[in-house]
């Protein structure tokens, strides 16, 4: 996949998003404008219902606004045929949800090694990078067990691991640490501190956790579908 070399990872011009029509209508995001420079880690802050998780499916590609303009390492979104779209979310981002989405019957390195085997990537290219990654969140202990067997903790590294497996130029992480206790919130928030630096990845994080707020290289807060940066 051809890519534009650019210093700033993700760049935002005045996207607007609502969803329904008329008086019902529910406006999500109102004219919202950042950049995120390459290497930077920000957290993204805001009440339920302002509109963050609907701003990083924008930005990941999984919907498109009503207008404006998103673009990841320079390619604009609205450019891109679905086709185009998935590549860039195989090949270029990264996503770690709340609720974990590993499969049940997998253990967690081959849950790891699932975005690699979707690539075809060389069985011993997988292997070794799934072996890389689970030592770097620290489960290379753990290799052979499944989800069920994991404490929640464990479970959202091995989705921070997998959602490195591709290498990835940009992780988009929705409330990571959403049902986690504050401990192991803390741990989940320092390792992706932690591996930003060490895999060279952009990261765009939605929390409300005070941990990743004072980690973050900076903070841009939602209030009713705008912004303002901290």
């Amino acid at each position: 996949m051809s890519r534009v070399v650019t210093e700033t990872m993700v760049r935002v011009e005045n996207v607007h998003k609502s969803y329904g029509h008329g008086a019902a209508a529910v406006h999500a995001l109102r004219g919202v404008s950042f950049e995120v420079p390459r290497g930077e880690l920000v957290a993204l802050k805001g009440r339920s219902g302002s509109g963050k998780t609907t701003l990083l499916n924008i930005v990941g590609g999984l919907d498109r606004p009503d207008r404006g303009k998103v673009a990841v390492e320079g390619r604009e979104l609205a450019e891109l045929g679905e086709n185009g779209l998935l590549e860039l979310r195989r090949d270029r981002i990264g996503f770690v949800f709340q609720s974990f989405g590993l499969i049940p019957i997998l253990t967690a390195a081959e849950n790891v090694g699932v975005p690699l085997r979707l690539r075809r990537a060389d069985p011993r290219e997988r292997e070794e990078r799934v072996e890389l990654l689970l030592s770097l969140v620290g489960l290379a202990d753990h290799t052979a067990q499944r989800p069920g067997e994991l404490s929640g903790g464990q479970q959202q590294r091995v989705a921070i691991a997998r959602a490195l497996a591709n290498r990835p130029a940009l992780l988009i992480a929705d409330e990571p640490t959403g049902q986690l206790d504050a401990e192991t919130g803390h741990a989940v928030m320092e390792l992706l501190r932690a591996v930003v630096h060490s895999e060279q990845v952009t990261a765009l994080v939605a929390t409300h956790d005070a941990t990743l707020l004072d980690l973050a290289d900076r903070v841009l807060e939602l209030s009713d579908g705008e912004i303002a940066e901290h």
